[in-house]
């Protein structure tokens, strides 16, 4: 059982940054395939961003540019730098581990003046 534990959500306004952590209870961290998702009211959830055990990364064409996700492996975290956020950027953020059952509780993120 893998356990993921979200924090660093909040309220910004526009053009502002928040950083967001995932910390993992599992043993294989390093080699996984870690991912953010969003879900704003009314949609479906959505991948923001992934990164491999490797290193690879990828990005909805949305947050290129602006979002940055990484990884300490030596504290089994995952993190996603969001910069120049934007009213659309509003969402209930999960960390994932990619195609697994593996979700965290989310953490909301809001973006308003």
């Amino acid at each position: 059982q893998v356990q993921l534990v979200e924090s660093g959500g909040g309220l910004v306004q526009p053009g502002g940054s928040l950083r967001l952590s995932c910390a993992s209870s599992g043993r294989l961290f390093s080699i996984s395939t870690m991912a953010w998702y969003r879900q704003a009211p009314g949609k479906q959830r959505e991948l923001v961003a992934l990164m491999t055990g490797g290193g690879s990364t990828n990005y909805a064409d949305s947050v290129k540019g602006r979002f940055t996700i990484s990884r300490a492996n030596a504290v089994n975290t995952v993190y996603l730098q969001m910069n120049s956020l934007k009213p659309e950027d509003t969402a209930v953020y999960y960390c994932h581990v990619y195609r697994t059952d593996y979700w965290g509780q989310g953490t909301q993120v809001t973006v308003s003046s």
